[in-house]
């Protein structure tokens, strides 16, 4: 690997126009990514492209007056003062925050590279163009932030809003909410059938813990592997199986917790059982809150069917325990 240090005024325009090569690739990539999402978005990056593309000619140009049309062959891979990131671009439907910190990074390497690099060069039309794209990548930021507002204040601007809101409801808030419905509920009649089967804490606990961490495993997988997002647009699978997976964790270990408390206390297991019982209210009318809030569904219809069908699960349970 070589130091920056050490590059030649060849080797630096070389570098430069293979980074502007690759930057317009991603920026595009990015847009076809972005384009059925939010259409408005996408023009952004393809703007962004076009001016990559500008960067990458006039370089070239340059190149050519001064050294000929062989490129030499390298890349900011072969040079140490250069970090490597993960090729996030080759992901689809990534998230927009992904997308704008990758390309806030790529441009700020970018303007760093040629103020660093118009230092070195000796050749007044070479540090020149440097600085000059220096000065552009500065402002390519801004640039696609004045585009961004401009286009938001438009129709197409609310309708990407609207848009971002239905993924973050399908990415997120519905495979978390099946995992805390399915964690909330499906545990009850295992936890308390084992709590009045035994009245003793500490095992109602074990099988809580079992209970909670083998629906998430579940949970999780099945919604990781429900369907890859290309065609549903419900985001990527991996996001919605972790969510989906913890939250039906979180849902069981929520009532399964109080019976931590001690088998020696004076009336153990009444105590952890009025506690269990008090967080299995809480996590009800937060299901039917959440089913209110972003699944549109009337408060009280979702109170009336959560709380009802947690009555009946808990009320299996508890019969099957003090049998």
């Amino acid at each position: 690997m070589k130091k920056f240090a050490d590059l030649t005024e060849r080797e630096i325009l070389a570098m430069a126009i293979a980074s502007e090569e690759e930057d317009n690739r991603v920026y595009m990539m990015f847009a076809d990514d972005l384009r059925e999402r939010y259409p408005a978005t996408a023009q952004t990056f393809e703007r962004m492209a076009e001016v990559e593309a500008g960067h990458r000619d006039k370089l070239t140009a340059l190149y050519k007056d001064r050294f000929g049309p062989n490129l030499v062959p390298i890349r900011k891979s072969d040079v140490r003062s250069f970090v490597r990131r993960p090729p996030v671009w080759l992901t689809r439907n990534l998230s927009l925050n992904t997308i704008r910190n990758e390309t806030e990074a790529r441009e700020i390497e970018a303007e760093k590279f040629y103020a660093k690099a118009a230092t070195q060069s000796r050749d007044p039309a070479i540090r020149k163009l440097l600085l000059d794209l220096a000065r552009d990548e500065q402002a390519h930021e801004q640039i696609a932030i004045n585009l961004e507002r401009k286009l938001e204040t438009g129709a197409a601007g609310k309708e990407e809003v609207e848009t971002r809101r239905r993924m973050f409801i399908l990415e997120y808030i519905q495979p978390g909410l099946v995992g805390l419905m399915d964690g909330s509920v499906s545990t009850l009649a295992p936890l308390f059938a084992a709590a009045f089967a035994t009245h003793n804490n500490w095992q109602t606990f074990l099988v809580g813990l079992a209970a909670s961490l083998g629906a998430g495993i579940s949970m999780g997988f099945a919604e990781a592997l429900a369907d890859d997002g290309e065609l549903s647009g419900r985001g990527s699978p991996l996001v919605r199986g972790i969510v989906c997976g913890l939250m039906t964790t979180a849902g069981g270990l929520g009532h399964s917790l109080p019976y931590l408390v001690p088998d020696a206390l004076p009336n153990a297991f009444l105590i952890a059982t009025g506690i269990a019982g008090v967080i299995v209210f809480f996590e009800l009318w937060i299901i039917a809150y959440i089913r209110a809030r972003y699944m549109q569904t009337p408060f009280f219809k979702a109170a009336l069917q959560i709380v009802v069908g947690g009555a009946i699960v808990l009320a299996t349970g508890i019969l099957i325990g003090a049998s």
